[in-house]
């Protein structure tokens, strides 16, 4: 207590050693123990900087508890008594300061303030550390292995004999390395990292770096030793114990790569190898950068939140993004593994190697490590077609964008639930879609070496949005062929309108003789031009749009940037039809006048080959896009009437791309009205689709052949078809299902087709009873996720409470899947409102589960209230959510599901009775 009352009478006196950063006196935050906290703001202090962390810790397997200590090098900058670092849960057994030679600065025990407002700890030092000195923090502590996602955090297993085994691992991005050590805890704070790990004889350790040594300790335990690490920021910090088994290969430059995964599971890390080997070193030539660590391991967690983690050297993943067996996985899951591991390779340039200095820039790390996958897979890849996948990207960034509740790409984030819900689709996809847009722009070479310039100026540092227009522009002005030369384009403005202010641009286009007449303004989904606040939604927003177009008459494509509200563009001749935004490389939205639809549809009609498979179905985006809020009329006069006129060609295409964008607009369509009960209007709209894509839905074959694009139409069509209680589909699947159950799931079926079947054989008690004991023993969570979702697709509710009540339980089905269950089950039609009534329910153990912000309750509540069309039910959802303001009022998510809901209701209210009229004219 004498150390407290010298501390109270230190701050009360002088206060003086306080970085000029502070913004309230110091009495204003008051510590557990009473006394004034010495730090008000959120974010650290700068003046004390770690350079070095040496790290001991002891994840104890059978006591699920943790020990450890950490030695910190420090920088002072400023004259102070006070080191302020984060700490959370965790348990500080001793704290100390040392000089420069670790000698002791203080014969008294130092006591350890904490503020878990703010998951801050304090510690004071009687004597003052002097600017320009260095300095060691030594601290001790302990805590329970976390039950969550995040943190140092226990994970279990099953073996084929039912033994449930325990590994110990950690997820630290955004703000959770403090959950596992006291440490500077943001990404500013880049330093060096020397980790032991103690481990018993049966397991292993990794971390970011090769192992130097293992030293026998006593009492049965061994001590991991590893290199020291580069510099690097603390969420990047990872270390796990376990009893994995690996596969291993070297790259062409000699990094020596592993994938890790549960014993059993072995025989399903061989693709993610030869994948992690191309990838690796496609982004060593293409960034031109040598990877900079020894090895690369990547490694299959049993349970984790999110797909993957970028860690420095050692990337953790979900197993459904990192296994893939040939015999039960589909060109989908391939897919989707491919993309996962181009991701959180990518990041190990964008993210590790250069950091953005704030989560604000979030979209540095995440928007570039998106567009990369696409970038890598078509170079290391192309027969899996990652094109046709990409408009998709875009399509659903378009989706969160053109409502009110979205945000700039650049955004204000300070705690951690803000900082969580960062990483968004507006951070991936629409961060990915600009960096395409601006790629196009510059020219494949031009964006290339922007971004290596980039990556080597900032290298082992930290970047804001404007470093990286600076080093496009910067080689840009070296290039005496750049466009930007030319046409003395502003760079840093243009792109600051994309990544400053939130939302979409709509352009507008008029045709009159040689002249084009474009003009854009904000596209929003719920408010009308005629509504009384169009004007102000509208003001100020202004974007700097690289139009590009195809006419009738030209081959290639011409480009022109449109920086003010309307402008003028004259073409070389007289033209039949002009396209705007080509193969959909802009992020924008164009609406042509009546002449102009009315031209690209019956284009369409006569000769859709004139057009790209991007630009057709980008057309057909755009068009559905514009029925929300009443804009194309189109010769008929009607949104709803001129869009369905528009995909009246669709019985001609060939391509998966196209035809998937109109008929899953439809679908959508139908599973709006089914949840409704508007009995005549889905059984019309259902006997309408399919009637008008019988062919297409005859020709598919039950089979895993053909093309990544045929498989994937295959996988879409046939499950849309059974969905539907299509008679031949019904017929074939329940024959596949049966022979499958007859020989005891030995019979392999259809990787494309496999989760169709399951859902038809779900559909009667024993085939359901099957299936839920089949999820039990299976050892593949590829598999695990198409039983779950076939299980989750019945029409007995009593069955969906079970599966529900079974994902809170989290031992038959895994806590990480309650998430995606809820889901589920609220997309089906008996399930919608079990389960919002779960949510809502169960609210409390779900925010303990899954933290205000996570990825686990955003897509729970999305999930939900997505599912719901009228105005009662946006009435039930308000209420329930200001029932709990006190929690959820920083939730942006909140906002983004009403506002989906009130665009189901307007859409409803809009499109229906026209609806209903048209597919009576239609059947009859």
């Amino acid at each position: 207590m004498h150390l407290l009352l010298v501390i109270l009478l230190f701050l009360e006196s002088q206060f003086c050693v306080q970085s000029s950063d502070s913004n309230s006196p110091a009495g204003d935050n008051l510590a557990t123990n009473g006394l004034p906290f010495p730090w008000s703001k959120v974010r650290l202090p700068n003046y004390i900087v770690p350079v070095h962390y040496h790290l001991l810790i002891h994840p104890n397997l059978t006591t699920l508890k943790f020990s450890g200590s950490v030695k910190i090098e420090i920088d002072v900058k400023n004259n102070t008594n006070w080191v302020v670092l984060h700490s959370k849960n965790l348990k500080i057994f001793t704290a100390t300061v040392l000089d420069e030679h670790e000698a002791h600065l203080s014969d008294k025990v130092l006591s350890v303030l904490e503020y878990p407002a703010h998951e801050q700890i304090a510690i004071f030092s009687p004597k003052i550390l002097t600017s320009g000195e260095k300095y060691f923090l030594y601290l001790e502590f302990g805590a329970p292995l976390s039950d969550g996602f995040y943190g140092f955090y226990k994970s279990t297993y099953k073996t084929k004999a039912g033994e449930t085994r325990v590994l110990a691992s950690t997820h630290f991005e955004p703000t959770s390395a403090r959950m596992a050590l006291p440490c500077f805890d943001e990404p500013i704070f880049k330093a060096n990292y020397t980790v032991r790990i103690r481990r018993g004889p049966s397991h292993i350790a990794l971390s970011n770096m090769p192992l130097e040594q293992t030293v026998k300790i006593g009492n049965g335990l061994f001590e991991d030793q590893f290199e020291v690490s580069v510099k690097m920021s603390s969420y990047l910090l990872a270390f796990i114990v376990c009893d994995f088994r690996s596969v291993s290969g070297m790259t062409a430059t000699g990094i020596n790569i592993s994938i890790y995964a549960v014993p059993e599971k072995w025989h399903q890390t061989h693709y993610a190898l030869e994948a992690a080997l191309r990838l690796l070193e496609f982004y060593e030539q293409y960034f031109n950068i040598l990877y900079p660590l020894p090895k690369m391991d990547l490694i299959a967690i049993p349970d984790f939140q999110s797909g993957a983690m970028e860690n420095w050297g050692l990337t953790t993943y979900r197993e459904t993004s990192l296994l893939y067996d040939p015999d039960i996985s589909s060109a989908s899951d391939k897919l989707w593994v491919t993309l996962v591991i181009g991701h959180e390779l990518a990041h190990q340039w964008f993210g590790n190697l250069v950091t953005m200095e704030w989560w604000n820039d979030i979209w540095l790390n995440e928007g570039f490590a998106r567009y990369m996958e696409f970038v890598s897979l078509e170079a290391v890849y192309p027969e899996l077609k990652v094109e046709d996948h990409f408009l998709d990207t875009c399509f659903g960034a378009i989706g969160r964008d053109s409502l009110n509740s979205s945000r700039p790409i650049s955004s204000l984030a300070e705690n951690p639930t803000q900082i969580k819900e960062m990483f968004d689709t507006v951070s991936y996809d629409k961060g990915a879609c600009i960096l395409h847009m601006l790629r196009n722009f510059l020219t494949n070479e031009g964006f290339q070496s922007g971004i290596i310039r980039y990556l080597r100026r900032f290298r082992y540092s930290n970047a804001r949005n404007e470093d990286l227009w600076d080093s496009l522009i910067k080689h840009q002005n070296k290039n005496s062929h750049s466009l930007f030369i030319l046409s003395h384009i502003d760079l840093k403005k243009m792109m600051s309108t994309w990544t400053l202010q939130k939302g979409i641009p709509l352009v507008t286009v008029r045709r009159q003789g040689r002249r084009l007449y474009v003009g854009q303004e904000r596209f929003l989904k719920i408010v009308l031009p005629n509504d009384p606040s169009w004007n102000s939604l509208q003001e100020g927003y202004l974007w700097h749009i690289p139009l590009t177009y195809k006419t009738s008459h030209s081959e290639h494509e011409v480009k022109h940037l449109l920086t003010t509200k309307s402008d003028v563009l004259t073409l070389d001749e007289e033209v039949d039809w002009v396209k705007l935004n080509t193969d959909m490389n802009g992020y924008y939205i164009v609406h042509y006048d009546e002449e102009g639809w009315n031209c690209l549809t019956e284009l369409l009609r006569v000769n859709h080959t004139a057009l790209s498979f991007k630009d057709r179905a980008s057309l057909i985006h755009n068009a559905f896009q514009l029925v929300t809020i009443s804009q194309l009329t189109g010769k008929t006069g009607n949104s709803i009437l001129a869009t369905l006129d528009l995909i009246g060609y669709l019985k001609s295409e060939t391509h998966n791309v196209p035809l998937l964008q109109g008929l899953g607009y439809l679908q959508s369509f139908y599973k709006l009205i089914e949840k409704r009960h508007i009995a005549d209007v889905t059984h019309n709209l259902k006997t309408y689709i399919l009637q008008y894509f019988r062919d297409v839905i005859d020709k598919q074959t039950w089979s895993d052949d053909g093309t990544v694009s045929d498989r994937r139409l295959r996988e879409e069509v046939l499950s849309l078809a059974c969905d539907f209680n299509y008679p031949p589909c019904l017929e074939k699947a329940k024959q596949l299902f049966n022979s499958w159950v007859d020989s005891n799931g030995t019979v392999s079926l259809p990787t494309d087709v496999s989760e169709t079947v399951y859902m038809v054989g779900a559909q009667d008690d024993s085939g359901w009873a099957y299936l839920l004991e089949k999820y039990g023993v299976s050892m593949c969570e590829t598999e695990k996720s198409k039983f779950l979702s076939a299980l989750a697709s019945s029409k007995d509710s009593k069955k969906l409470s079970r599966l529900l009540q079974l994902g809170m339980g989290g031992t038959v089905i895994k806590t990480q899947n309650l998430p995606s269950l809820i889901y589920m089950v609220a997309r089906n039609p008996v399930g919608h409102f079990l389960a919002w009534d779960f949510v809502k329910k169960h609210w409390n153990e779900l925010v303990e589960k899954f933290p205000l912000g996570s990825f686990g309750i955003r897509s729970i509540i999305v999930g939900t209230v997505t599912q719901f069309s009228s105005t009662e039910e946006l009435r039930e959802v308000e209420v329930f959510f200001k029932s709990i303001t006190e929690q959820v009022s920083q939730l942006r998510v909140i906002q983004v599901a009403t506002e989906n809901l009130e665009k189901n209701i307007m859409w409803l209210k809009r499109n229906l009775e026209t609806m209903r009229t048209w597919l009576q004219q239609r059947l009859n």
